[in-house]
């Protein structure tokens, strides 16, 4: 990496520097002697494998930074040697390395009236640093003042050409880029199809097979020398001759992941043998154009192009095709969708070049080989007491922000002198923010709902407004971008744009009335001050995942995303672990009118359930404010997308979010997320289908068939005589004796009676089930004989009780409602109903407790004494599992703290906080043992926990590791 061009071209001195005003720190006093801080151990454990992966002690951190953030700060950020004296031991050092660098470029470069303003602004900069307010992307992190290259972009995109020179250029590229801990995003569209000749008269590859090339190649290079792998983005044209079979490429080799599994392969992401399988390093898009989507829309044919001549090469039905591209996606989740007009039609700078591709995560799209750095704000910081937005104290952030971000474009290296010239000339910039799931709950505000997308809009208009007004105020300092000249009309014509979506933002209430109103005068100074002085940034915002810096920052949700769930793990600082109910709850609850003694109720019931259905008081108008990502109460995908389309319109780039979907869905509803977010004037869009990858580690079945397929082996080869064995296993079915235990059970669910006769074998394990409702010949009776029947035979044949409660339990459907059980009050359904009473029946405590059953008596019991207390019937492993948290001895700034530490005795007290099972380490995990559902998430390969989704990738809340975003 090196650094590739000279930047004074484009920091000439225009204006007299800038005046920085104070809002955010105290005068007289520095920033980090505002906070108290305090020593920590950082031991970072692999789960899975018992082995100690890092260690640093003594680190400090300020007192209100989570065990978490501090974790993932020390072990991803401080640079230098671990053990040595080189090593970074504070948050202070990390800050003052990085701020002290941007101070100093703004300062090489003329950005500052006085020196006076530049210690300003470095106070300014620290201070919402070290408060949490802001992020910048994980390159500036590593890298800014360090004897590293000074690469700060987190996104970058590349460019390749039909020849053989270009293509084995990008591979070098992309190596360069991977090696340097970001990732990169190319369009192969310009490659001729494998339907095309070449020269020579012999037949093109096609874009296709060098995609194998560079897969690989990603593959085998680790990001920044960590263990996270490259993250990559590959596009093509939906009029490319070879789209079906670009389409089509992941899920084919989905079939072969399937196929070596049950062969007895190791198939899991991060397996022994899943290298062997190919394309899985990158996301895949499609980049359609709305003539092809109009002709999906009336059934109409669509013309595949020659990539050098542009002549028809083939007519295919463009519905045929569409559905071809759903259906690859609900078999692997790819290939998203691009909208390459939408993208284009909000182009800053169309006399340059068209917008081809994006970044791997799709948020960063703009001119061939260029780059983006990013920054995200803390959403939650800005919600005052009073629970309104803080707007002005927003956009006095944003300001502060925008300036730091284009002042490190001055003293950035860049992996390519392509890249360096254009960024240069450019100076494309991403800010963006997270914890918007947990601002609108907080409020009150339902994630799909009309309040929260105003509300969502608003903040999104004003941030890129104000964006674009300091863009414009630094113009009239150190000048333009280089490429202003030539594209002024088209970006003004953007801003304009900007400003007629603002202006049709229909408002919902007096808080998200009051951010747009400022959001409105925004605007009005980009279009005055940009016409006068230019803009210093060709783009301004993104949405990026904040994986990794959204941790950093304490974020409850990452970028645009919804709460991933009701109840969180939350580690200690002296060590241990809690089961807390998110506190933006209560602040919700209380916000909406509910007193005291039922917010308490409510959060007892969420920590219990993990969800609000039923939850005693809770109105059901309420419910839809508390929908998270996953759960009883899930976002319908329509939610994500509309979301989307609410902030889009206030972007420069697009949003990084992937569309969840039941395992239930079909292809057609795929169809339908695709069209009406091309409709809806989404520039991309990504759906993820639960359980449509195999490759997620929900078990370990693949490598121990492994091993005991090689244990086999090896027995067979010292076997003396030559005898080839087949051996079948195959599932037994253990009968009931023909005479058994039964019980019979009457109840009613919503004023609909039935009766269940259940049956047991000797050892008291449940073996029959029959259920009677309806007249006997009815249709319904019918039904529910052969339901009882299939449930029978599977009990028999050793399916656990307890999947077929974690699968019918929580299941809705009418008749629902009061029963005359005291042990199951309310009851969603009669499946529901019969499930729960079957699990107090037959399942120990420790079962049913991991889902959330338990009994009247065992209720009663918890609101007496804090705790359900297992009697000596029930498992000791169940009264573990709720047992206090260990009393732990943590030195806190150089002082020896007996029993537990003051954050595990705050932790404690927060609402609905208890020890956490013992099984769980992340908040994914946690909600598994809630539920008694899986959560379809891969595992760290770093600490072995299960990760969260986070844009459209993954990350671990353990260890602060991406699946391939920073």
């Amino acid at each position: 990496m090196t650094e590739t061009v000279s930047n004074s071209a484009g920091t000439r001195k225009k204006g007299a520097g800038l005046t920085i005003e104070r809002i955010f720190s105290t005068e007289g006093v520095h920033p980090y002697d505002e906070i108290t801080w305090e020593r920590r151990d950082v031991v970072q454990t692999n789960w899975k494998t018992g082995e100690t992966v890092f260690e640093q002690r003594g680190v400090e951190f300020p007192d209100f930074w989570s065990a978490n953030a501090s974790t993932i700060v020390t072990t991803k950020y401080f640079r230098g040697a671990v053990g040595t004296d080189a090593r970074e031991q504070s948050l202070r050092e990390l800050i003052d390395r990085v701020v002290k660098t941007y101070r100093q470029g703004g300062e090489d470069h003329d950005y500052f009236a006085t020196e006076a303003d530049a210690e300003l602004f470095e106070r300014e900069l620290t201070w919402l640093l070290v408060h949490q307010y802001f992020s910048f992307n994980s390159p500036v992190w590593f890298n800014v003042g360090t004897q590293s290259p000074q690469q700060v972009s987190a996104c970058f995109i590349l460019s390749v050409d039909d020849s053989m020179d270009s293509i084995l250029n990008w591979y070098k590229e992309e190596g360069f880029i991977f090696k340097g801990g970001s990732g990169a995003g190319l369009n192969l569209s310009r490659i001729r199809s494998s339907k095309e000749l070449l020269s020579s008269g012999g037949t093109a590859s096609g874009p296709v097979s060098f995609m194998r090339g560079a897969d690989a190649s990603a593959g085998t290079i680790k990001s920044g020398g960590a263990t996270r792998r490259a993250a990559k983005m590959v596009v093509l044209d939906v009029d490319h001759p070879d789209i079906v079979e670009f389409v089509e490429t992941k899920a084919r080799e989905e079939d072969k992941i399937r196929a070596l599994r049950d062969a007895g392969f190791d198939m899991d992401l991060g397996g022994a043998d899943i290298t062997s399988v190919q394309y899985q390093n990158a996301n895949n898009s499609v980049r359609v154009s709305d003539e092809f989507m109009r002709a999906v829309e009336e059934g109409g044919e669509f013309a595949l192009r020659g990539r050098k001549h542009g002549e028809v090469i083939e007519m295919v039905d463009a519905r045929e095709l569409f559905h071809k591209i759903s259906k690859a996606a609900w078999e692997c989740a790819d290939p998203g969708l691009q909208y390459d007009d939408t993208i284009n039609d909000w182009h800053t700078n169309p006399e340059t070049g068209r917008i081809t591709a994006s970044n791997p995560c799709s948020e960063y799209m703009s001119l061939d080989n260029s780059s983006c750095n990013l920054a995200s704000l803390n959403l939650l910081k800005f919600l005052k007491d009073d629970d309104t937005f803080d707007a002005q104290r927003f956009a006095d952030a944003v300001r502060i922000i925008i300036t730091a971000m284009d002042i490190s474009i001055c003293f950035a290296d860049f992996p390519t002198e392509a890249i360096g010239q254009t960024t240069v000339d450019y100076r494309q910039l991403g800010i963006g923010y997270a914890n918007l799931g947990a601002l609108l709950m907080a409020m009150g505000l339902g994630y799909d709902s009309d309040g929260g997308r105003a509300m969502a809009a608003a903040i999104t208009s004003l941030m890129t407004g104000t964006s674009y007004a300091r863009s414009a105020e630094l113009a009239g300092v150190v000048g333009p971008y280089n490429g202003y000249a030539r594209n002024s009309d088209a970006h003004q014509r953007v801003m304009r744009k900007h400003q007629a979506a603002n202006d049709s933002l229909r408002t919902m209430h007096a808080n998200d009335m009051s951010v747009h109103k400022l959001a409105t005068q925004a605007w009005a100074d980009v279009i005055k001050t940009g016409a006068t002085n230019g803009f210093r940034n060709a783009q301004a915002s993104v949405l990026a995942p904040t994986g990794t810096i959204g941790f950093m920052m304490d974020c409850d949700t990452t970028g645009i995303e919804p709460d991933f769930s009701l109840v969180k793990f939350k580690k200690l600082v002296g060590g241990g672990s809690m089961q807390i109910v998110n506190q933006t709850i209560p602040r919700a609850l209380k916000k909406l009118g509910y007193d005291e003694e039922k917010i308490e109720a409510i959060v007892d019931y969420i920590a219990e359930h993990g969800h609000v259905i039923d939850a005693p008081g809770l109105k059901t108008e309420h419910y839809e404010i508390f929908d998270t990502a996953m759960g009883a109460r899930s976002l319908k995908p329509m939610g994500h997308v509309r979301m989307m389309a609410a902030a889009q319109p206030f972007l420069s780039g697009a949003i990084s979010k992937t569309v969840n979907l039941p395992e239930t869905a079909t292809v057609e509803e795929i169809e339908e997320v695709y069209l009406q977010s091309w409709k809806l004037g989404l520039k991309a869009t990504a759906i993820y289908r639960d359980n449509c990858k195999v490759g997620q580690p929900l078990a370990d079945g693949g490598g121990k068939a492994k091993k005991d397929a090689a244990d086999k082996a090896a027995a067979d080869e010292a076997e003396t005589t030559k005898v080839v064995e087949k051996i079948v296993y195959a599932p037994t079915r253990k009968r009931l004796p023909k005479s058994r235990v039964s019980r019979t059970t009457s109840f009613t669910v919503g004023g609909a009676e039935g009766y269940m006769i259940s049956g047991a074998h000797e050892d008291g394990q449940l073996g029959e089930v029959f259920l009677k409702l309806g007249k006997q010949g009815s249709t319904l009776a019918g039904v529910m004989d052969a339901f009882s029947i299939a449930v029978s035979v599977g009990l028999q044949y050793g399916v656990p009780l307890e999947t077929y409660v974690s699968k019918f339990s929580n299941l809705r459907f009418e008749p629902a409602g009061l029963t005359d059980d005291p042990d199951v009050r309310m009851s969603q359904s009669i499946m529901d109903y019969v499930f729960r009473r079957l699990a107090l029946d037959y399942l120990p405590f420790e079962q049913r407790s991991a889902m959330g059953i338990y009994s009247a008596e065992e209720r009663q019991r918890y609101l007496e004494t804090g705790s359900y207390e297992a009697t000596s019937e029930e498992t000791g492993s169940a009264a573990e599992l709720l047992a206090p948290a260990p009393q732990v001895e943590v030195v806190e700034g150089g002082r020896a703290a007996s029993a537990a530490s003051d954050v595990e005795t705050s932790a404690a007290s927060e609402a609905g906080a208890k020890p956490a099972p013992k099984e769980a380490h992340t908040s994914a995990e946690l909600l598994e043992k809630i539920t008694g559902t899986a959560v379809d998430s891969p595992l760290c390969m770093t600490c072995g926990t299960k990760m969260r989704p986070a844009g459209s990738c993954y990350v671990c809340e353990g260890c602060g590791s991406t699946s391939g975003c920073s």
